[in-house]
C-alpha cells in the first residue's frame, strides 16, 4: 500500500469532485419522509386542537379568533419543524447510529420550535393562543417524529434477522480496542452489521483480547478485501501508526468501502467525512459511494414493485420467448451463470439462452477475436449465437428472467453490469469499486457506452453512476432505456 500525505482521507488522484459526491442522498425519499413528518405534524395539530376546544367546528373557530391567518400560521409551524429536523441531520441516512441519538435530536428540534413558537407569540402580539394547547402540541410532536424513526429501524431488524439487508465489517486492530468496538456494533442490531473477524498490524497486536476469527495481518488487507464480503472496515489502530491508517483508510476508500474509525481526533477529521455517535463513542466515518441507507431501502421497494409489475406484463411475451428458444435449438430454455453482486456477493444469474450448449468450451478459442479492451469480452458476430439468440440479444429480450434475480434482491433494475467471477479476478483496484453497489438490469454505461470497446470506459460510467446515484437518476436510466430497446440500440 502507497504512502498519503495528510491523515485520513485523501481525494483520489484526479477525482476532487469525488468528494463532494460522497453520502449523496436518495432526494426523493427524503421527501417522502419529510412529508411524513409534514402530515404527522398536522394530525398532531388537528388531535390537539380537538383535545382543547371539541369538534372540528369549535377548533377551528378558535383558532381563528385567536391568529390572524391560521392557514399560514400553520404552515409556518410545520415548515419550521420540517427544517429544524434537517437541520439537525435527521433526514440524513446513517446520521445517527442509534435510537437514542435520534431521540435527543428529535427533542432537541422541538425544544428549539418551542422557543422560536413563544418568541413569535410575544412579537406579534398574540396573547390568545392557547397555551395549553401548546402543552399538548409539543409531546405529541416528538412522540410522532421519533416513533416514524423507530418504525423504519424495526423494519430494518426485520429484514436482517431474515438474512436480508446485512452488512459485514472487517475490523483492522487485534487489541481490547478493536474488541470492544466490534462487540459494540454487533450490540446494535438496527445497524445490521455482522463483524467478520480481525486483522493484526504490529508485533504488539497480538489477538490476544479476541474473540472473533483473526485473518491475518494488515499485509492481507487486500487479500481480505478481495477474497470476503466486506461491506465496511472499521480501523482500531493507535493514532501513532498514521501512516497505516492513511494507507488503509485510502485503500479501503478506491474499494468502495465504508470506513469506520473509532474515537478519531475530532481536530483532524476532514470534511470528506463526517463524526458519528454510537454509544458515547465517536466515530469517523467515511463512504465512498453510496452509503445512504434509507434512500437504498426506497430503491429496494422500487425494485420489488417494479420487476413485479414487468414480470406480471411480460409473462406472456416470456412465455412466447420460452417457446421459440425450445423450439429453434438443442437445450434447456433458460441459462444459468454465476456472476458477483455487491461487494463480492456472488449469485447465478438467469436469462433466455441466446447460445450453443457448448458455449463455454468454444469461448478460450475465440478469446483472440475479443473486441473489448480490458477484463471482458465481447464478440459482435459470436459464432456461438443461435438465430433465436441474435433476435433476443438485438432486442435485450434475454435479459427479461433477470427480473427474477431482482425479486430475490441480488441485482436492481438500474445499477453496474454483474461481472463474472473471472473477469473480478483480473480487476485493476480502481475496477472494484464498481462492487460497491448492487448490480443491474440496465445502467449508464448500457444507454451510454455500450458500443465503446473499451472497458475502462464502462467502468468509468458505472463509477459516475455510483457517485452520482439518486432515484431521480434511476428513472432517467430506464426512461432512456425503454427507447433504446425498441429501437435496437
Amino acid at each position: 500500500m502507497q504512502g498519503t500525505s495528510g491523515l485520513f482521507p485523501f481525494v483520489p488522484e484526479g477525482e476532487e469532485a469525488q468528494g463532494r459526491m460522497i453520502r449523496r442522498h436518495a432526494a426523493l425519499f427524503q421527501i417522502v419522509l419529510m412529508a411524513a413528518d409534514a402530515m404527522a405534524a398536522l394530525a398532531v395539530l388537528v388531535v390537539a386542537a380537538s383535545f382543547r376546544f371539541g369538534p372540528a367546528l369549535e377548533w377551528t373557530d378558535a383558532l381563528g379568533e385567536s391568529l390572524p391567518d391560521p392557514r399560514l400560521a400553520v404552515g409556518a409551524f410545520i415548515g419550521a419543524w420540517i427544517g429544524l429536523l434537517w437541520m439537525r441531520g435527521l433526514y440524513r441516512g446513517r446520521s445517527h447510529w442509534t435510537m437514542q441519538g435520534e431521540l435527543s435530536e428529535v427533542i432537541g428540534a422541538a425544544v428549539v420550535l418551542l422557543m422560536m413558537t413563544l418568541s413569535a407569540l410575544f412579537l406579534f402580539k398574540l396573547p390568545d393562543v392557547s397555551r395549553l394547547l401548546l402543552l399538548f402540541v409539543f409531546p405529541l410532536l416528538i412522540v410522532a417524529a421519533f416513533t416514524l424513526r423507530v418504525a423504519m429501524r424495526l423494519l430494518l431488524v426485520q429484514l436482517r434477522n431474515h438474512g436480508r439487508n446485512v452488512r459485514y465489517m472487517l475490523v483492522l486492530g487485534a487489541n481490547a480496542r478493536a474488541k470492544a468496538f466490534a462487540n459494540m456494533v454487533e450490540s446494535h442490531p438496527e445497524l445490521g452489521l455482522v463483524v467478520i473477524g480481525h486483522l493484526k498490524a504490529g508485533p504488539s497486536d497480538n489477538g490476544v483480547y479476541l474473540t472473533r476469527p483473526l485473518l491475518g495481518s494488515d499485509e492481507d488487507l487486500e487479500t481480505i478485501l478481495h477474497s470476503r464480503i466486506v461491506d465496511e472496515v472499521a480501523i482500531c489502530l493507535p493514532f501513532a501508526m498514521e501512516d497505516l491508517i492513511e494507507q488503509a483508510a485510502h485503500l479501503c476508500q478506491q474499494e468502495g468501502k465504508v470506513v469506520r474509525i473509532p474515537a478519531a481526533p475530532v481536530d483532524r477529521v476532514l470534511s470528506l467525512g463526517r463524526v458519528e455517535n454510537i454509544d458515547g463513542v465517536g466515530v469517523y466515518s467515511l463512504a465512498n459511494g453510496p452509503d445512504r441507507a434509507v434512500g437504498l431501502m426506497a430503491k429496494r421497494f422500487i425494485d420489488l414493485i417494479g420487476s413485479a409489475i414487468v414480470m406480471l406484463l411480460t409473462s406472456p411475451i416470456m412465455a412466447l420467448l420460452a417457446i421459440l428458444v425450445r423450439l429453434d435449438s438443442r437445450g434447456p430454455v433458460l441459462f444459468h451463470q454465476e456472476r458477483v453482486g455487491l461487494h463480492g456477493r456472488t449469485f447465478t444469474l438467469v436469462k433466455f439462452r441466446s447460445m450453443c450448449l457448448d458455449a463455454e468450451d468454444q469461448l478460450a478459442d475465440l478469446s483472440d477475436r475479443n473486441e473489448i479492451q480490458g477484463h471482458a469480452f465481447k464478440l459482435e458476430s459470436d459464432p456461438r449465437v443461435t438465430r433465436m439468440g441474435r433476435f433476443l440479444r438485438k432486442a435485450s429480450l434475454d435479459e427479461l428472467p433477470q427480473l427474477w434475480n431482482v425479486l430475490r434482491g441480488e441485482m436492481s433494475l438500474v445499477g453496474p453490469r454483474p461481472p463474472l467471477p473471472s473477469e473480478v479476478a483480473r480487476y485493476d483496484i480502481w475496477h472494484r469499486r464498481r462492487l460497491s453497489m448492487k448490480p443491474g438490469m440496465t445502467g449508464l454505461w448500457q444507454i451510454g457506452a455500450r458500443r465503446c470497446p473499451e472497458f475502462d470506459r464502462w467502468v468509468e460510467k458505472d463509477l459516475e453512476y455510483i457517485d452520482s446515484w439518486s432515484l431521480w437518476l434511476d428513472l432517467k436510466i430506464v426512461l432512456k432505456t425503454v427507447p433504446a430497446m425498441l429501437t435496437g440500440r
